[in-house]
C-alpha cells in the first residue's frame, strides 16, 4: 500500500541529494588543486593545536568542499584516549568561505598538564587524530620547546619540521614568526629546488594571504609538526610584509594599495590558518606552573614606528618597538612573576650586535634601532633583580648565544640571556658566501672587542632550537638539518645557562 511522503520528509531528502551530489563532484583542477593529495580529502591540510593553558587548547582544521558550500557542519572530538572511548568531549560547529572554511575551537574544561588526543568529521569524513597538551600547575621539574622562525617555501624542504614532528616529549612549538613569505615567486628563495611561491605574485589581498597559507599547510612535514604537537606563534614582518611596522613595511610600496587595507588582509588570514585565539592584540603570556613563565611579545604591528635611517638619526630616541601599553604590560608581567624562568619569545635579537661587515654592522630593524624601550626593559630586570630572563629569537636565519649587556668590555655584567634560532629553511650568510669565509667571520664576531658578549654564533646551518627548562639549569640545544637531503638530525650544539641565569657554558 503506498502512502503520500510527509513534505518535511520530501524536502530533507532532496537536501541529502544535493549535499550527495556535491560530496561526489570532481575534484578541482589547477592552481592551488594541484597541492592537494585527492587521499587526504577533506581535510588536506591537516589539524593543528596551540595556545595551551591549564584547562584549554585550540584545535583548528581546515575543510575543503568540492563544491561551494554555504556552509559546512564539522563534528569535533578530544579525548585522553586515543580510541576516543573514555573522557571525550565533543561538539559541532559550522565554516564557511567567510572564514575559509577553516575551524578552530577553544576546548574548555580539560585537566592540566595532560596529553590529548583530537579529530574532526565533516562530509562523511574523518580527519588525522592531532596530539595536544595542555599546560601543568604546580610543582614542575622540566620542559621542552623546539622553538622555529623563518621557512620559506621556496629554499627547499622543510625538514627541519618533520624533525620537530619526530620530538617526542615537546611541550609546545613556539614559532617566533616569518611562518610564511610574501614575496611572489624566484624573488626569494633557491630556484633549483623546484618549489615556488603559490599564487605567483607577491601577496597583497585576503584571497593571496589564504592561497599563501594554503600552500604551505599543505606541506606533509609542516603539517605533521602541527599534528603532533600545540604550536604557540607569533608573526613577524613576512607574514604582512618585509620590515612591517604599524604604519607601513620597506616591501610596501605606493602602487599595491593602502597598507592598512593589506595589514588587515594578512591579520585575518593568519587568525583564520593559525591556531591562535583572537584577540585585538597578539602578545600574550602562558603559565607553566612554578617552573616557567612564557611571555610572547609582538614586535611589529601592535606599537613598532618606522625604524631610523642609521644610527646618527636624530630621532632614533624616540622609536618604540613595542608601543607604550605593550610595553607597560611586559614589564608588568616580568616584574610580578613568580616562575623559577621567565621566558621571552622575540622576533628580533635584543642583545647589541656588531655584524662586523664593512657595509652592515648594525641592524636598525632590530632592537639595536630602538634603544631607549631597550634601555627601560633592562632598567625594569636590575632593578627589580629579576633572576632567569631568557629571550628566545628568530629572524635572522642564524644562531646566537648572548650574554645579555650594552657594557661592551671584557668585564661586562649580563643581565639576561638570549638564544637566537636558526631558520628552518630561509637562506643564512653561506648561501651568499663561501662557507670557509663564513666560519671565519663568525670567530670574528664571537668573543671579540666586537661582542664580547656573544658566545656562540652559526650562520650557516638550518634547524630548530630545543630550550630545556630545570629547576637548577636550562639547556639550549641546536638541531641541525640538510634542507637538500633526507630527513633527520645531522648535528647539534648545546649550551647550558647556570642557575644564576646569566652566565653561559658551552658543552
Amino acid at each position: 500500500m503506498y502512502r503520500l511522503l510527509p513534505l518535511v520528509f520530501i524536502i530533507s531528502l532532496f537536501a541529502c541529494k544535493q549535499q550527495e551530489k556535491e560530496i561526489t563532484a570532481q575534484l578541482p583542477t589547477g592552481g592551488i588543486a594541484n597541492y592537494y593529495d585527492s587521499a587526504k580529502w577533506p581535510f588536506y591540510h591537516g589539524v593543528a593545536s596551540g595556545d595551551p593553558l591549564s584547562d584549554a587548547v585550540i584545535i583548528w582544521t581546515r575543510v575543503t568542499p568540492k563544491d561551494s558550500l554555504d556552509e559546512v557542519t564539522v563534528k569535533w572530538q578530544i579525548s585522553t584516549d586515543s580510541a576516543f572511548a573514555s573522557d571525550t568531549k565533543e561538539g559541532d560547529i559550522t565554516t564557511s568561505s567567510g572564514e575559509d572554511y577553516t575551524v578552530k575551537v577553544d576546548v574548555k574544561g580539560l585537566q592540566s598538564g595532560t596529553k590529548y588526543f583530537y579529530r574532526f568529521n565533516a562530509l562523511d569524513k574523518v580527519s588525522p587524530i592531532g596530539k595536544t597538551r595542555t599546560t601543568p600547575t604546580g610543582n614542575v621539574s622540566e620542559l621542552n620547546f623546539a622553538v622555529a622562525s623563518c621557512a620559506n617555501y621556496e629554499f627547499g624542504k622543510f625538514n627541519a619540521y618533520r624533525a620537530i614532528a619526530d620530538e617526542a616529549d615537546l611541550n609546545a612549538v613556539l614559532h617566533l614568526g616569518d611562518y610564511i613569505y610574501e614575496y611572489g615567486p624566484g624573488s626569494y628563495g633557491d630556484s633549483t629546488t623546484g618549489r615556488f611561491h603559490y599564487p605567483a605574485k607577491e601577496i597583497i589581498t585576503l584571497e593571496d594571504y589564504r592561497l599563501r597559507y594554503s600552500q604551505y599547510r599543505l606541506d606533509a612535514d609542516l603539517a605533521a609538526a602541527h599534528q603532533n604537537h600545540p604550536f604557540i606563534v607569533i608573526w613577524d614582518d613576512h607574514e604582512i610584509a618585509n620590515n612591517s611596522y604599524v604604519d607601513g613595511a620597506q616591501n610596501h610600496q605606493d602602487d599595491e594599495g593602502d597598507y592598512a587595507k593589506r595589514k588587515a588582509a594578512a591579520r585575518k588570514a593568519y587568525y583564520e590558518w593559525m591556531p591562535v585565539r583572537e584577540s585585538d592584540k597578539l602578545y600574550r603570556s602562558f603559565a607553566y606552573g612554578d617552573l616557567a613563565d612564557l611571555i610572547m611579545l609582538d614586535e611589529r604591528l601592535a606599537g613598532r614606528t618606522a625604524p631610523p635611517e642609521n644610527v646618527d638619526d636624530p630621532n632614533i630616541l624616540e622609536g618604540k618597538m613595542l608601543g607604550d601599553a605593550q610595553l607597560n604590560w611586559f614589564n608588568s608581567e616580568l616584574k610580578n612573576s613568580d616562575a623559577r624562568w621567565k621566558v621571552i619569545g622575540n622576533q628580533v635579537i635584543f642583545s647589541y650586535l656588531n655584524w662586523g661587515r664593512p657595509t652592515f654592522s648594525i641592524n636598525l630593524d632590530s632592537w639595536d634601532g630602538y634603544p631607549t624601550e631597550r634601555a627601560a626593559i633592562k632598567s625594569n630586570i636590575i632593578e627589580n633583580d629579576l633572576k632567569n630572563v631568557i629571550f628566545v629569537t628568530g629572524d635572522t636565519h642564524s644562531s646566537w648565544a648572548f650574554e645579555v649587556t650594552d657594557e661592551l668590555n671584557p668585564d661586562y655584567k649580563p643581565f639576561a640571556v638570549e638564544f637566537g634560532t636558526t631558520s628552518i629553511n630561509s637562506g643564512n650568510s653561506n648561501e651568499r658566501f663561501a662557507t670557509d669565509s663564513v666560519i671565519v667571520h663568525e670567530k670574528k664576531i664571537m668573543n671579540s672587542p666586537l661582542n664580547p658578549h656573544l658566545k656562540y654564533a652559526n650562520l650557516r646551518d638550518h634547524g630548530f632550537l630545543q630550550l630545556t627548562l630545570m629547576e637548577g639549569e636550562a639547556l639550549a640545544t641546536w638541531k641541525y638539518v640538510n634542507l637538500k637531503g633526507e630527513p633527520g638530525i645531522i648535528d647539534q650544539k648545546q649550551i647550558r645557562v647556570d642557575a644564576d641565569g646569566v652566565r653561559l657554558k658551552l658543552d
